[in-house]
């Protein structure tokens, strides 16, 4: 992989809102992906700048651009090059950036380095349940701040011995005006699939990894349709288990029933096409899809783990089982189909639930406050070695310039 750049970075920024460097470990379509670009969209323009340092190209990174913010690029991994590292300091030096603001353990490695060297704060995001080893590590080693988005990742990290003063919950958000609950029986998916207007549409939303239990939904969606036969199925998403779950379903003769819908793009209409919606997770910390589901006035049948006890009010907003028990599962989901008053008031407390808890200007107005905290208490500025080192080549430039001239 070549790195590049695509806006130069000696570009001049003379403005008193306060600039952020984002820089994201990964630049697929995901949760982490969607956090940071609804965030970047969010940030109150009057008082935050942007740049954003992202390991490749990708419809990721176009969104970004699309809402106003400068991108480079540059590997990024666990024990990031040199160039990288030059990079990430250049670019917080030359473009006078005020916090750094990492996403994955492998870009928390590179802010790290960058914010030592340049004397500004970084703010470390955890989107999963737990710490990563490498982000207690750095966290240790550098002093970089932890935001976590779950109550179980702010206990663990003051369980280890982080000093609280650095650890900071701020939970995900939704956004309650775009997921509405806008019903849908003649969608786009139920007409590219076949699926009836009065067939009852059980949805899952998310990567097709292990950690998300894929695997698991379609054990559970076998069992609907033993008590069922005319439920359907739809899976949304990509990821490395496509082929092993196609294979289930020709194994178990489910093609008619379970359809593979890929990624979309306007997740607000799909969610209006469903009935429930199925979260098979083993690990989860404040997932999307489950809030953007609740946002949606639907609700949400999950397995316990991570904070998703916290989203779901269990017996009224939706409904809990224990890990990887798809027969709990497929209970909860035929109870809903078969009662719709029950379905009705359970899609209402879920939407309730996300407007009171989970609203996304609350999560936005949390993180600009926490940002500008972390900005005013940055430490007086010093020369960094790296600064130290650029001074003979700026000088010797000058001098060559002078020579020429006579």
């Amino acid at each position: 992989m070549s790195d590049s750049v695509t806006t130069p970075l000696t570009t001049p920024l003379t403005t008193s809102r306060t600039h952020v460097l984002q820089i994201v470990g990964n630049a697929i379509v995901g949760g982490m992906e969607n956090y940071v670009a609804r965030l970047i969209e969010r940030l109150p323009r009057e008082r935050f700048m942007v740049s954003v340092l992202a390991p490749f190209e990708s419809p990721f990174t176009d969104r970004l651009r699309a809402f106003g913010a400068d991108v480079f690029i540059t590997p990024i991994t666990d024990e990031p090059s040199w160039h990288s590292i030059q990079l990430a300091s250049a670019l917080v030096q030359s473009r006078a950036v005020d916090v750094i603001q990492s996403h994955l353990p492998n870009a928390h490695v590179l802010a790290a380095i960058a914010g030592r060297l340049t004397s500004r704060p970084v703010l470390a995001t955890v989107h999963g349940r737990a710490l990563s080893t490498l982000d207690i590590e750095v966290q240790r080693l550098a002093g970089s701040h932890l935001g976590v988005v779950c109550r179980h990742s702010f206990f663990q990290a003051i369980g280890v011995g982080i000093d609280p003063r650095y650890v900071h919950f701020v939970p995900n958000g939704v956004d309650v005006e775009q997921f509405q609950p806008r019903p849908s029986r003649d969608g786009a998916l139920r007409r590219r699939f076949g699926i009836g207007p009065t067939t009852p549409l059980v949805g899952f939303v998310g990567r097709l990894s292990p950690e998300k239990g894929p695997d698991v939904f379609l054990r559970s969606a076998l069992s609907v349709r033993a008590q069922l036969p005319q439920a359907a199925f739809l899976i949304v998403g990509e990821g490395q288990m496509l082929k092993q779950l196609q294979t289930f379903v020709r194994r178990f003769e489910l093609a008619g029933a379970v359809h593979f819908a890929g990624s979309q793009d306007d997740m607000p209409s799909v969610y209006n096409e469903l009935d429930v919606v199925v979260s098979s997770s083993h690990s989860e910390a404040m997932p999307l899809a489950v809030m953007e589901a609740m946002a949606s006035g639907l609700p949400v049948v999950a397995c316990k783990v991570g904070g998703i006890p916290d989203l779901i009010e269990h017996g009224v907003s939706g409904w809990l089982a224990d890990d990887a028990d798809y027969e709990s599962l497929a209970l909860r989901v035929v109870a809903l189909l078969q009662d719709e008053d029950l379905l009705l008031r359970a899609g209402r407390a879920a939407r309730a639930r996300a407007l009171a808890r989970f609203a996304l200007e609350h999560s936005i107005e949390a993180t600009t406050r926490l940002l500008g905290k972390l900005t005013s208490q940055r430490e007086p500025r010093r020369i960094s070695p790296l600064h130290e080192a650029t001074r003979p080549i700026r000088a010797n430039g000058a001098a060559v310039k002078a020579a020429v001239e006579r």
